[in-house]
């Protein structure tokens, strides 16, 4: 791997980090990035939770949504989500740990697209999230 590429990748994602309020909030941790990949997970709240006692799905939307915006950034090239989807599979309840990880399926020069799966701790997928992201060829940092 490109060792100026990994780090900017983790310069990047790190500027993003820092100035993302509701990743902060959500809990999210950085487990693995490389260029247009990026892998991520959080702890559920009670304060997360719907009124049937599951998690909003809001909250799952959100980590794979910070995923791939992770990868699709790391590249150093500013990117902005132009169309997303997710299907939800399975509830997700309190305690629960969820690991988000977003592979590229695409790395155009104007768009991307990114597939993240969302897992509990058991292993089991509990979500499936599509996004297309443009491209602005501006700079994260620097």
């Amino acid at each position: 791997m490109d060792t100026q590429a990994q780090l900017l990748a983790q310069t990047a994602v790190a500027h993003m980090l820092q100035h993302d309020a509701f990743s902060q909030w959500l809990g999210i941790k950085l487990l693995a990035l490389r260029p247009g990949y990026a892998k991520i997970n959080m702890t559920v709240r009670p304060e997360m939770l719907n009124g049937l006692g599951i998690v909003h799905g809001g909250i799952a939307f959100s980590l794979a949504d910070s995923c791939f915006a992770f990868a699709c950034n790391s590249r150093n090239n500013t990117s902005v989500a132009l169309d997303t989807a997710i299907n939800f599979l399975k509830p997700v309840y309190p305690a629960d740990v969820l690991v988000a990880e977003a592979q590229e399926m695409h790395d155009g020069r104007s768009t991307g697209l990114y597939h993240i799966t969302i897992t509990n701790q058991h292993g089991k997928v509990v979500a499936l999230f599509k996004g297309t992201c443009f491209r602005t060829g501006k700079p994260v940092v620097g």
